[in-house]
Order: structure tokens, then sequence, then C-alpha cells
């Protein structure tokens, strides 16, 4: 099994793993990682708070987030990821929609998708390219986009 040290927490998950990191009181990002990765038991009450919604999630796919968020990224990407949380579970945009509710160009809003620190609790899966699935994870395909295809699923899309 593959051990990753950089994290707070190594969550499994029905796609694989999820690598957690808090900044003091408030979650700052998940990675999905593969399913060979060996978990880390939380070690606090945040930690325990992330692990106890994102189960409730992977069972109810409607459930909404309720953890302190700490997402780092320039002003524009924080509007990106604050529009993606009003994307309800079970429906999708696409990147040319989301980008002209915010102004912005389709290449801009999806860089922005793909540095998502926080994905599933700031749902960047449920955008999708116009003709197809697109990117996540500034990935085109392999794992990044079957996590994303599981998700999907999982809300019900695909």
């Amino acid at each position: 099994m593959k051990s990753r040290p950089d994290f707070d927490a190594i969550l499994s998950a029905p796609y694989g793993a999820l690598g957690v990191r808090v900044l003091g009181d408030r979650l700052a990002a998940l990675e999905f990682l593969a399913p060979d990765t060996a978990p880390l038991a939380p070690s606090s009450s945040l930690l325990e708070r992330v692990a106890e919604e994102l189960a409730t999630y992977h069972t109810d796919p409607r459930h909404r987030f309720h953890l302190p968020l700490a997402p780092i990224g320039s002003a524009f990407r924080m509007r990106v990821w604050a529009a993606l949380q009003a994307i309800p579970s079970g429906h999708t945009t696409t990147y040319g929609e989301l980008a002209r509710r915010l102004g912005s160009s389709a290449r801009a809003v999806g860089q922005a998708l793909g540095d998502n620190p926080l994905p599933i609790v700031i749902p960047c899966h449920r955008v999708l390219a116009a003709h197809g699935l697109g990117g996540f994870n500034h990935a085109g395909d392999g794992f990044s986009l079957d996590v994303k295809r599981w998700l999907l699923r999982h809300e019900g899309v695909l």
C-alpha cells in the first residue's frame, strides 16, 4: 500500500481514497488518491466531522456539506468556486454557461475548476463540456475522469 504522510487524514472512498488537509480549524484541501493508498485515521474533531460528512455524501448524494472551509485562491477563483456551490446535486452546467454567468471565458473557468482545492464539497464535477464530460482535476482521462463519472452517476446525472 502507498502511504501519504503529507495529509492530516486519508479517508477511504468508493472510488479510491481522499487525502484531507486542514488549516487551523477549517478544511483546506481534498485530494483524490488511488485505491491502494493507506488510510490515516482522523486525529481531531474537525477531521472526524469531515470524515462523517463525506461518508454521508457517499451514502446520500443530496447531502449538503456544512463544514468550515479555507479555500485559497484569487478573487476570480473564489467567485468561480462560490458559483459551484449553488449547483445542486443531480444537476449540471457547462463551462460556457458558468463563464457567461461570471462574465469570463470557459477556459478561465476550466482552470479555476481544475485548481479547486475542495472537490466534492465545492462540486466542480457538476460542470461539463458543451459536448461531453469535459475534464476533471486538470485531467482529460484516467483515474480523475473515472472519479468524475462515479460522482455524476452517484448523483443520478449519468
